[in-house]
């Protein structure tokens, strides 16, 4: 019996207790709308451990937004050579808004997993439920 990597579930959106099942429905970019289980299809955890849980994943995607603006701003002055003044201060503006629109599902969903994955002390890893074969 092999063990999932942690990397590996992180990237996919797995369960952090078993590593197998989904903690998603839909796909990060899709035409369907992405909502988190309630519970772990594999071993039943349920990911929302107290009412309000997943408020605290705004600090997380906030701090992935913050990185994702600070990114994009440098990309736009090493890629189009603007100065920061006020006549080009709308290509900044533009750029790192549409890119925080177009990122915003992203950041929703590896909030979760990150908060769940990352910063959740009650949730351990059983690989007792881990059966995959590689």
């Amino acid at each position: 019996m092999q063990r999932t990597s942690k990397l590996y579930a992180i990237v996919n959106g797995k369960c952090p207790q078993c590593r197998r099942g989904d903690i998603f429905t839909g796909s990060v970019f899709g035409f369907n709308i992405q909502k988190t289980n309630k519970n772990c299809a594999n071993c039943g955890l349920r990911f929302e451990i107290e009412p309000g849980y997943f408020y605290a994943a705004m600090y997380v995607s906030y701090a992935m937004n913050m990185a994702e603006m600070i990114g994009m701003g440098f990309a736009t002055y090493y890629l189009s050579g603007a100065k920061i003044d006020f006549d080009d201060i709308w290509l900044y503006v533009s750029v790192i808004i549409l890119g925080s629109l177009i990122l915003s599902p992203f950041n929703y969903r590896y909030s979760r997993i990150i908060l769940l994955h990352l910063l959740s002390p009650k949730i351990k890893y059983k690989p007792a439920y881990d059966t995959a074969v590689k």
